[in-house]
């Protein structure tokens, strides 16, 4: 019988069951999940980083993925094009570059006018 697992998104708290060697990208497609990629899945545009804290539930790191991304390496990033799945894993989406500017901006904004 085949296994299933479950990988759950956060911060959207969506969780999706897929069979193992589905990778976080593949996972993340069909749970509707954003994760931003631009290279088709060749572990070259390093845009689909993800955190994994504990990573028991994915494959090593093949030697491609351990390159690109270095130092990040040691704190739990993985690229989601690249990451397979195992087991069950919990993995977080960092928020949009432009998105968060945006967010700052806002928040920039608010406090100022809260000053006047």
């Amino acid at each position: 019988m085949m296994s299933i697992y479950e990988v759950h998104f956060w911060p959207d708290n969506k969780k999706i069951k897929v069979r193992p060697g589905t990778s976080l990208l593949d996972a993340g497609n069909r749970a509707k999940v954003h994760i931003r990629t631009r290279c088709g899945a060749k572990a070259a545009c390093l845009m689909c980083k993800v955190k994994v804290n504990d990573q028991s539930g994915l494959a090593p790191m093949n030697t491609n993925e351990r390159l690109k991304l270095g130092s990040l390496v040691h704190e739990g990033v993985r690229l989601a094009c690249q990451a397979r799945v195992t087991g069950a894993v919990e993995v977080h989406i960092p928020e949009d570059p432009l998105k968060a500017a945006i967010r700052a901006q806002l928040a920039r904004q608010a406090e100022d006018n809260d000053l006047f």
